[in-house]
């Protein structure tokens, strides 16, 4: 995983950038290793039912990292920033994400958009959005990718994980996040089929 710039963290055991985790692990690739087979075991299971708002994506990261972290679900508390570049402030963050999911809620969910590139087009800012926000201390990108694909299956589109390019994804956010969101709606379109 990728390491995360942070302020001081409580939720960091002291003197390191390791998350507090319910396996007690203190080393950062141990961790990573606990963290993804806790979260595969999850993703075979169904996800938690809701209304495709805050509180259900909320629902959604609880469901993934509960075996993992104690704040699984639960917004960041701490300033985080990857490359220089700084997500919301956890001061905003429940009024942004709620802000996200009503425009969301307003089109439909992108439900009736039927034209792959106008679905990846609008798909692409609202995951764009949340990525900016980026409401938890850990697995926002799992979370990104398991709500787009709820969105694309909404919209009769389905997602090919297989034609993700990790790589370029991470390239196509990083660039979303600096205003251009035609990679991250090219990345999109791949994976549908």
């Amino acid at each position: 995983m990728s390491r995360y710039d942070a302020t001081d963290d409580p939720l960091c055991y002291p003197g390191t950038q390791v998350l507090k985790n319910k396996a007690d692990l203190k080393v950062q690739d141990e961790l990573d290793q606990f963290e993804q087979l806790m979260f595969l075991t999850r993703s075979e299971e169904p996800l938690p039912d809701g209304n495709l708002d805050y509180e259900h994506y909320k629902a959604i990261h609880q469901h993934f990292f509960q075996d993992v972290y104690d704040w699984a679900g639960e917004p960041r508390e701490v300033r985080t920033g990857k490359g220089g570049n700084w997500f919301c402030y956890p001061e905003y963050i429940d009024a942004e994400m709620r802000k996200v999911f009503s425009q969301l809620a307003a089109e439909d969910y992108l439900s009736s958009i039927e034209e792959l590139p106008v679905f990846a087009e609008r798909a692409s800012h609202f995951i764009a959005e949340i990525n900016a926000v980026h409401p938890f201390r850990e697995g926002n990108g799992r979370c990104q990718l398991t709500f787009l694909s709820i969105l694309m299956e909404l919209s009769g589109f389905e997602m090919d994980e297989d034609r993700l390019d990790p790589d370029a994804f991470m390239d196509a956010m990083i660039a979303s996040f600096l205003g251009n969101n035609e990679p991250l709606a090219d990345a999109i379109a791949e994976m549908a089929s």
